[in-house]
């Protein structure tokens, strides 16, 4: 990526990060262990799909009253809208908020899961998540495959959080810094997905989930990250279900918007219900429904 004024790179941050639904008011999680999980149910017969993530997979809305976020309910992503089209019962682990960091370290930065800048709480001080565990979402997730024989598929959707906290601290007022940000991202998605492998013994279906762009006329941020964690997917034996290019023939259509498209509210950055029917397409057709 060439040298660019600061101000650009700024401009290619903001895209990035409006892409994800970085900002977190709230965060869901897991199940603990001998606790019936707040999970989706479906007809799987014992077959599960592990999501893990952020905001988007949590299927995170802003701007709502307290009580909505008090049930994870309310919140509807892609991954009970898989779950529901491949016949699985699903484990949404995710967590508004999360950084590539806090996943694996539930002591470090995150962006308003466990913890936020200048504040050790975060959403899950306030707020259930989908299923409820303590500590990291990593471990969460060895857990569960190493317990759960019958786990089907799992999804990982990471690293623009890690983006929005760059930008606050000031690490990515040049490209460099972006570039920078996004070669650690990948190395710990890499981490990440060779810990579902290795540690949890993880060989079933695997796929990284990459973000779409608030503006496809000017997505060079989007994809920088998008690179990374495609490359991270390639070393473990993950798919990639393309979430930018499921986005990008409407925001096309509308301009280059996502949000003129009807996939993004004018006033959030999260997915609208078409959104996430966009992204759950895309999560089936890399995993082969």
């Amino acid at each position: 990526m060439p040298a660019r004024p600061v101000s650009r790179a700024r401009h290619l941050l903001v895209v990035l990060l409006a892409t994800v639904g970085l900002v977190a008011a709230g965060s869901p999680a897991l199940a603990e262990p001998g606790r019936a999980p707040a999970e989706h149910d479906t007809n799987g017969h014992g077959r599960t799909y592990l999501a893990l993530g952020d905001s988007v997979p949590f299927g995170f809305r802003g701007s709502q009253p307290p009580e909505v976020y008090a049930d994870p309910a309310n919140f509807v992503g892609y991954p009970e809208l898989v779950a529901d089209d491949l016949g699985l019962r699903v484990l949404n682990a995710s967590c508004p908020g999360e950084t590539t960091e806090s996943f694996i370290d539930a002591t470090a930065q995150s962006n308003g899961c466990q913890n936020s800048l200048g504040s050790d709480v975060g959403h899950r001080d306030f707020f259930p998540l989908h299923v409820d565990y303590e500590g990291s979402q990593l471990d969460h997730a060895v857990e569960v495959l190493q317990q759960e024989p019958r786990v089907r598929l799992v999804t990982l959707q990471l690293g623009a959080n890690d983006g929005f906290l760059c930008v606050r601290t000031g690490a990515c007022s040049r490209p460099e810094g972006f570039r920078a940000l996004a070669a650690r991202v990948g190395q710990n998605v890499d981490r990440i997905l060779a810990t579902l492998r290795e540690e949890a013994c993880y060989s079933g279906r695997l796929a990284v989930v990459t973000y779409y762009a608030l503006d496809y006329t000017d997505p060079a941020a989007t994809q920088l990250l998008n690179a990374a964690l495609a490359a991270a997917a390639a070393e473990n034996g993950a798919v990639v279900a393309d979430g930018f290019a499921a986005f990008a023939p409407r925001a096309l259509a509308a301009g280059g918007s996502s949000i003129a498209a009807g996939l993004v509210p004018p006033a959030d950055v999260h997915p609208t219900e078409e959104g996430q029917r966009l992204l759950a397409g895309a999560v089936e057709q890399a995993v082969g429904h």
